[in-house]
């Protein structure tokens, strides 16, 4: 007979990190219900919505004294594409019931060689998105805490660490670790259009642009030129 087997103090850190492993049989745990598949799919579009507005008026602001008159035809723009995703993802969803991803829905219409740029391109936006989202949450956080702002660099390193394990995890873990600030950002902005819209801003004064002002990065450009 063979002796009982030895656990290394990897594997033992390994599950302590990362949860027991699961075999094929219990794949199913790893199911998602809608509750919890939203933080875990729809993370992408929602930190989107959380750095990218700034960052459309910051380059409006440099390509034109009067950036506003730009905002609601790209916000349309943005919103049209958005439904030609949603409208994308449910034919493929009907399409490949058994799950079919960028990868298997190119590779069966168009061929070998775009399914892999199509795979290509999906995880370089999936990477692009966790270290974007992480350094616009760090100078989120800076703006609110400015003691933060000497620390940016380990800030970034630490949450991309902290998302990592809580993927690793699976699917579900990760889900729910997820699911509270998810929706409570969805929360906070719901409740600030609600604010935006209500009766008691109807008489607020009306801000103008003014033209003159230089813009942020000008006036750091302008205090770092010699």
């Amino acid at each position: 007979m063979s002796g009982p087997v030895k656990t290394s103090s990897s594997s033992v850190a390994k599950r302590m990190l990362l949860g027991r492993a699961f075999t094929s049989a219990n794949l199913e745990h790893t199911l998602l219900p809608k509750i919890l598949a939203l933080p875990v799919f729809a993370s992408d579009a929602l930190s989107s919505v959380a750095y990218a507005t700034g960052e459309i008026l910051i380059a409006l602001t440099i390509a034109t004294t009067n950036p506003t008159q730009y905002v609601m035809p790209i916000a349309i723009a943005i919103a049209a594409l958005m439904a030609i995703v949603v409208s994308s993802y449910r034919q493929t969803v009907r399409a490949y019931p058994g799950g079919g991803g960028a990868y298997i829905v190119t590779k069966e219409n168009l061929g070998v060689l775009p399914g892999l740029v199509a795979a290509a391109a999906l995880l370089f936006d999936y990477m692009m998105t966790v270290v974007v989202s992480i350094v616009a949450g760090v100078f989120a956080i800076g703006s609110a805490f400015p003691a933060a702002n000497d620390h940016k660099v380990f800030l970034s390193i630490g949450f991309v660490w902290l998302v990592t394990i809580a993927n690793l995890r699976g699917a579900r873990e990760s889900g729910t670790v997820f699911a509270i600030p998810t929706y409570g950002f969805v929360a906070a902005i719901l409740a600030t259009i609600a604010i935006a819209l209500s009766p008691s801003n109807a008489g607020a004064p009306v801000t103008h642009w003014n033209s003159t002002q230089p813009s942020a990065n000008t006036s750091a450009r302008a205090s770092t030129a010699p």
